[in-house]
């Protein structure tokens, strides 16, 4: 009589994360104090340095200064998450899932802006279809951990003017390197 076995745990395929994954995988790294610290920071501009995420994702530690964002974005169609490891960040965010293909210009229903202070410790997960921008409005720097599965082929960044946004421009993964 045949028998039946599961694979080795060597022969089983890699574990892709999920989002709950990778908002722990954040806050992990947000709390090793010596690795935040070990980050350069820049009064002038966004620092960061590059991670290996759970399961083949993309992650980073990014030192934001007083003032500094990304503006509108998204990312591609890949999910993740962000923790605050130090200080605090602002992250405005649209409660609506845009179309990611086939349009330039796209007015926005009343009612789909959020709002968020994540400040140290604090962080969230979000789905393929999230637009938001994340910004230091505060006096000091802020720290922070991104992971991204799969690992961002591409970020659409937008403009925005009151309910109108607008597709600005497509930023590919290559153009990081």
């Amino acid at each position: 009589m045949p028998s039946s076995t599961a694979p080795a745990p060597s022969d089983a395929p890699p574990s892709r994360p999920g989002a709950k994954e990778l908002l722990a995988f954040a806050y992990r790294v947000a709390a090793d104090a010596e690795l935040v610290t070990s980050l350069p920071l820049d009064p002038q501009g966004r620092t960061w340095i590059r991670l290996e995420g759970p399961g083949g994702s993309e992650a980073w530690l990014i030192g934001w200064p007083p003032g500094a964002g990304t503006g509108w974005h998204d990312h591609g169609g890949s999910y993740g998450a962000f923790a605050t490891a130090a200080g605090r960040l602002t992250e405005q965010s649209l409660a609506a899932r845009l179309p990611t293909e086939g349009w330039k210009l796209l007015e926005l229903a009343d009612g789909i802006d959020r709002e968020r202070q994540l400040e140290g410790g604090n962080g969230r997960a979000f789905g393929p279809h999230h637009v938001h921008q994340v910004f230091n409005a505060s006096a000091e720097h802020a720290v922070s951990v991104h992971a991204y599965y799969p690992p961002l082929p591409m970020m659409r960044r937008y403009h925005r003017s009151g309910q109108v946004l607008r597709l600005e421009q497509i930023e590919w993964a290559q153009e990081w390197a």
